[in-house]
């Protein structure tokens, strides 16, 4: 952070982490990091950590984190970051999407507040029934505190503490908190977002306290909280609160095998009130889990809920973000203005359509963006509805597709997300997949179908003009629309094409009113 700022740098946050292996005694840790994206006057840093064997060489990773500096200029200085130069695919896909991860970070604790209340009620239920049952223990067992003096060698070179030796104080108590519930010896897992809220400096007492708040199953979360004084505040008794986290415990006997935590029921106030937290985090955890992880066997379509909005949007545009930045598209026709590039990969089969167009790229933005304006130009589009405004920059609809061979109209409850460019040069960003609602069933009368991953991305060329990049990655539900024109008996992509060209190209004063009835901006 310091090489890209020039001026020193303290961490502000740190995203979560999961730890997929475990270092031992006599391995070779591997660390590498590298700023993916600046913004004005903070940065996110991506860090990889890889253990290696030293006797086979084999390398696993333990863990991805993204952790947030802020630059700490001298006196009133002020600092705007510089860009970051990017080098290679990977850098450009990750400052692509250090973007949406930010929008997690300042989303998270509005997420978390919302689930609160479904949490209060979930627990309710469960209390009624945990207090009666003889297994449920005492969390204040579990209570644990230690003093910490902060040293010369616990802060960095401007006497900062080092946010990782923090962490590690922290992971100490936790883990003496989460041994006092199972007997055993247990093994970090993992660490939910936390922010660091003040600083600590050489000469500090750092005190931390930490508590089992809930268990689940085969898991434990036990929260930290850490408090600073220096010699003055010490008399006074006036902490600063530095930061409080929350760390996630498995434990495992000889044979390998996981074992159960017992229960817990909170005996006072602040008890509950951790206990009900811990539920609504494992709800966020378990989500952005499975959203995040990335495996291709995951449906397209998930439940569209409080605990995983910011998540499933992350997810859509992180998606179509990877699916544009992939080698290998292969042209398969050229017409005109239009471009057909097809990607194979695995068993996946996705379709890419560029378009060059004489309009401003931000009238191509807003018209695109509104899916109800579709169906003038698309007529696989029947009708499209918005079932939900979630946001500005977010909504959901229920569109219909004419049937294909005789078979029933198709369906789908999508999730379209779009961006605006952060800085020159990156593309405006419209991004879809689809969702599952609870209040738009699947109907008898059409057959519903997925989308994984679609899209648009618009390009400025000039003041005039940009270059539209439709994406799809094709689905069961998609290849039939599809099929004829990827065996060449059928232009049915190109006519689209054609037509939303003629579309986005319409005289300006028509465009301008359009406009103006979508966004009320003119």
């Amino acid at each position: 952070a310091e090489k890209h700022a020039g001026v020193s740098c303290v961490t502000a946050s740190v995203d979560d982490i999961q730890f997929e292996e475990t270092a031992r005694v006599g391995q070779i840790i591997i660390i590498k990091a590298k700023v993916n994206r600046a913004f004005n006057t903070s940065m996110e840093v991506g860090v990889k950590v890889t253990v290696q064997d030293t006797l086979t060489g084999i390398q696993k990773l333990i863990s991805m984190a993204f952790s947030t500096y802020v630059v700490r200029p001298v006196g009133d200085e002020k600092v705007n970051l510089k860009p970051v130069k990017l080098q290679s695919p990977e850098d450009h896909l990750e400052h692509s999407l250090a973007t949406e991860r930010r929008r997690i970070r300042l989303d998270h604790e509005h997420v978390f507040e919302t689930l609160m209340q479904d949490s209060s009620m979930e627990a309710g239920h469960c209390d009624n029934g945990r207090d009666t049952e003889e297994d449920t223990i005492s969390t204040d067992l579990t209570h644990v505190q230690s003093i910490e003096l902060v040293l010369p060698p616990h802060a960095n070179h401007h006497g900062n503490t080092f946010g990782g030796q923090i962490m590690a104080w922290m992971e100490t108590v936790a883990t003496i908190s989460a041994s006092r519930l199972c007997h055993s010896n247990p093994t970090l897992k993992s660490v939910d977002m936390f922010k660091f809220r003040g600083p600590s400096t050489v000469g500090d007492r750092l005190v931390f306290k930490a508590i089992v708040n809930n268990t689940f199953q085969k898991s434990v979360e036990v929260g930290v909280r850490v408090e600073a004084y220096n010699c003055e505040e010490w008399t006074k008794g006036q902490a600063r609160h530095i930061n409080s986290a929350f760390l996630i415990f498995n434990a495992v006997n000889d044979k390998g095998e996981l074992l159960a935590f017992p229960r817990v029921k909170p005996t006072t106030k602040d008890g509950l009130r951790r206990y009900r937290g811990a539920i609504a985090r494992r709800r966020i955890r378990l989500t952005r889990k499975y959203i995040l992880s990335n495996k291709e066997d995951i449906p397209s379509s998930d439940l569209w809920d409080r605990s995983n909005q910011a998540y499933l949007s992350y997810s859509n545009v992180a998606t179509l973000t990877v699916l544009a930045s992939k080698c290998g598209w292969e042209i398969t026709s050229t017409l005109d203005n239009i471009k057909i590039f097809t990607h194979e990969e695995s068993d996946i089969l996705s379709v890419k359509v560029e378009m060059q167009v004489k309009i401003p790229s931000n009238l191509a933005f807003i018209l695109l963006s509104d899916f109800r304006l579709r169906g003038q130009w698309d007529k696989h589009y029947l009708t499209c509805e918005v079932i939900e405004d979630v946001n500005e920059d977010e909504k959901i609809y229920h569109i219909t597709s004419p049937s294909v061979n005789g078979d029933n109209p198709k369906d789908f409850v999508v999730l379209v997300s779009r961006r605006q460019p952060c800085k020159t040069g990156d593309p405006y960003i419209i991004a879809v997949r689809s969702v599952t609602l609870t209040t738009v069933p699947p109907s008898p009368n059409h057959c519903r179908n997925e989308i994984r991953s679609a899209g648009f991305l618009i390009q400025t060329d000039d003041n005039n003009s940009c270059t539209v990049s439709y994406f799809n990655q094709v689905t069961a539900g998609v290849l039939p629309y599809l099929a004829a024109n990827l065996t060449g008996s059928s232009k049915s992509i190109e006519d689209t094409a054609f037509s939303c060209i003629k579309f986005l190209e319409k005289e300006d004063s028509k465009n301008y009113n359009i406009l103006s009835k979508i966004s009320g901006e003119l």
